[in-house]
């Protein structure tokens, strides 16, 4: 799938210089990028704050990151959008060693859980909470002990959960997660 073929608005709003609410930025997400090469999930990073509460400047500045950062910055929050495309078998018979490099293309090695035996060789676990919003196709969320397919519509939280995302169907499923940065308690 080309990245620009199917992409969305993202509008970004802030202040003139008299305090006035006004429109900063209105185009396609300027991050975009595919992940594993074809058949991969393409990302697109929409926006992240550096910590929470979040600082709500007069004049708005976009912090930008030069690579795709799975989580958000310590104490902060993001928000993607990622097209996941049907699975093939290239997916299905990644080894826990293929598993940690796509992660770390991701910018995140450790959060890869993949082993032998796993339910899905994409299994990963972040310190996070994330908000997945279903925005059309379906998908399976694949847990240690548990999956169900989520449709589009539905919402999923991630506490900090092992799972992986199978798209089991025939069709691109597009997903917007908001991912919060958290802290697993003993």
């Amino acid at each position: 799938m080309n990245p620009q073929q199917n992409t969305f608005r993202r509008i970004v709003t802030g202040h003139d210089a008299d305090g006035k609410a006004i429109i900063i930025s209105d185009a396609a997400p300027v991050h975009i990028q595919l992940v594993g090469g074809p058949g991969g999930p393409t990302f697109y990073e929409v926006w992240h704050t550096l910590e929470t509460p979040a600082l709500i400047h007069p004049q708005l500045e976009e912090v930008d990151e030069d690579r795709l950062v799975l989580p958000p910055p310590a104490n902060g929050t993001r928000i993607r959008v990622i097209d996941f495309p049907p699975e093939g078998e290239a997916i299905r018979s990644l080894t826990g060693t293929d598993a940690a490099a796509k992660f770390k293309a991701m910018g995140d090695e450790k959060a890869s859980t993949s082993h032998e035996g796993a339910p899905h060789p994409l299994m990963h676990k972040t310190e996070t909470i994330d908000y997945g919003i279903v925005l059309e196709g379906e998908i399976t969320l694949v847990l240690d002990r548990a999956e169900t397919v989520v449709k589009a519509g539905d919402i999923v939280v991630q506490t900090g959960t092992n799972h992986a995302w199978a798209n089991r169907s025939d069709k691109i499923c597009r997903i917007a997660f908001v991912l919060i940065d958290g802290r697993f308690t003993s």
